[in-house]
């Protein structure tokens, strides 16, 4: 075995310490307030995206095991701009992540109710850190740059010592609060008192109430395949484990949290009513569960803290990733001989992570930007499958599937969903944040002197028009998701649907056989099919 290899156990803790973050303490509650008890379908729908579209970075990650694999998937099949435009959109998602498992960290510390932390109660006001907590978010952030300054050995022991933790919180919290106090009428009994705001509040909340959010840490895995044991098999296990371990965990929780909440207050305002600053904190001490409590908010400062270091790890590898095709400063790809990790990335990364917490200070204005730029740079993804598919049929694909075929214009077409349901002007807000880093791609092409920049347009213009397209339709899109209404819901469903099948097939044709395949033939050489 390699020295700094992670095993596939490691890979799981990893990627479990990245999916139970900040988001399975704020979404239960923000979702049951979106949706009411339908919010249990919201974590299932959103769990379903998140396994069709991890379908097609499985066969993308086994034949390209490469640290920061996903920044360079769509390079392979459609050329650097493409590459380019995907890698940024997901870079960006990855360092808005820093910010918020430490903005996490610190709105829970806030709300401790023990008398010796009083010091922490200037560090929130009114839904927004303070700039006395804005010390304490930088500070929280350099620990977890500064944990992943060492070993990837060291990174694993730590992010094993707190997954586990990570999920004990969880799953004594789900059966407590279940035997404590559970009101099966919580959830209704027709279609209309478990739907009480209707479908749309199902599809809404799945985007706007962190879920989508806390099921996107799968990637993890993705991103370090290149110092995964056996990655041929390993991917493709670490993957599929951690997301169906994570997906159990959130919908049991959801019951929980549903069933716990007090018929009375539900009798008083109904679930828009249901507001608590600690869902589940607060919960618990209603139904007098103070040691919980107590579990809840260590956990509150616990899982926040061992997501943000993992990203860490993550985000700089992407980074690191995206200086191979020479787009961005070489410097930045550079790694430290000793410990093998890219510490030059990491503190760029934790610069401008610093520059977006400055300006966003509230945790649901970070996670709707993390949310659409993701879903842009996932868009790519199952084009890619298929295209590499048609342009190297004969690539070493230790995972692959017969149902790509279908998978991959599914998955496609609910990204599309997942954009459209971040709602107006969300959606145009994220989508011009990614475009930024396009004159920065310019530069760098001026400066090499690209000799093939018509061809790259050409692969790649079917993605700048389609996020043209969800632009335009999420602002004359259904009210329901912030739109003024000209194609009313769920013809703008409808809509998306139709138009991301199009823009799918014109994705696939828009492939062509450039330079960049020549690296991805070095990578997938020495793949393994099976042991």
């Amino acid at each position: 075995m390699k020295k700094n290899q992670i095993s596939l156990f490691s890979g799981v803790m990893l990627a479990l310490s990245s999916l139970i973050g900040s988001g399975w303490l704020f979404g239960a509650g923000s979702a049951a307030q979106v949706t009411g008890p339908s919010s249990i379908i919201s974590w299932i729908i959103g769990a379903a995206i998140m396994m069709l579209i991890a379908f097609n970075y499985v066969e993308l990650g086994t034949m390209f095991p490469e640290s920061g694999g996903m920044s360079r998937f769509a390079e392979y099949s459609h050329g650097q701009l493409l590459g380019f435009l995907s890698a940024w959109a997901n870079w960006v998602s990855l360092i808005t992540l820093i910010p918020i498992e430490a903005v996490a960290c610190v709105q829970y510390m806030s709300s401790w109710p023990w008398s010796w932390a009083n010091w922490t109660r200037g560090f929130f006001h009114n839904g927004t850190i303070t700039n006395e907590g804005l010390w304490a978010v930088y500070l929280f952030m350099f620990v977890f740059s500064l944990i992943n300054f060492g070993s990837v050995k060291l990174l694993t022991r730590f992010t094993s010592l707190i997954a586990v933790f990570k999920l004990l919180i969880p799953s004594l919290t789900i059966i407590f609060l279940i035997l404590a106090g559970f009101h099966p009428s919580n959830f209704g009994s027709s279609a209309a008192t478990f739907m009480p705001y209707g479908t749309k509040g199902i599809f809404q909340a799945v985007t706007v109430s962190g879920i989508i959010l806390s099921y996107d840490a799968f990637q993890t895995v993705i991103n370090l395949a290149g110092e995964i044991e056996k990655p041929h098999k390993n991917i493709f296990r670490g993957v599929w484990i951690s997301l169906s371990v994570t997906a159990i965990i959130y919908v049991l929780l959801e019951v929980a949290f549903i069933g716990a909440v007090e018929p009375s207050m539900l009798a008083k305002a109904g679930w828009h009513g249901v507001d608590f600053a600690s869902p589940f904190a607060d919960i618990a001490i209603l139904l007098g569960l103070t040691w919980l409590s107590v579990l809840l908010y260590m956990d509150a400062f616990i899982s926040p803290f061992g997501t943000g270091v993992t990203f860490v790890a993550t985000s700089a590898r992407t980074l690191m990733a995206m200086t191979k095709s020479g787009n961005v400063p070489a410097f930045l790809g550079r790694v430290n001989k000793k410990y093998k990790t890219p510490r030059y990335a990491m503190v760029w990364d934790l610069v401008l992570a610093m520059a977006l917490v400055f300006f966003f200070r509230n945790w649901s204005e970070l996670a709707t930007v993390v949310s659409v730029s993701t879903f842009v740079a996932y868009a790519t993804g199952p084009v890619a499958a298929i295209s590499l598919r048609k342009l190297r049929p004969n690539f070493n694909r230790p995972f692959k599937s017969v149902h790509l075929k279908w998978v991959a214009p599914v998955s496609f077409v609910l990204t599309g969903l997942v954009i459209y349901w971040a709602m107006w002007p969300t959606t145009i807000e994220v989508i011009f944040v990614v475009l930024l880093g396009l004159p920065i791609y310019f530069y760098y092409q001026f400066k090499k002197k690209t000799k093939n920049f018509v061809q790259q347009f050409k692969s790649s213009i079917w993605l700048l028009t389609y996020l043209a397209f969800i632009s335009v339709i999420s602002y004359m899109g259904s009210n329901a998701f912030g739109g003024n209404n000209t194609f009313k819901y769920p013809w703008d469903f409808v809509i998306v649907i139709i138009a991301s099948i199009l823009f799918y097939i014109w994705g696939v044709k828009s492939s062509y056989d450039g330079e960049d395949l020549k690296d991805a033939e070095k990578v997938n050489k020495d793949v393994k099919v099976d042991d």
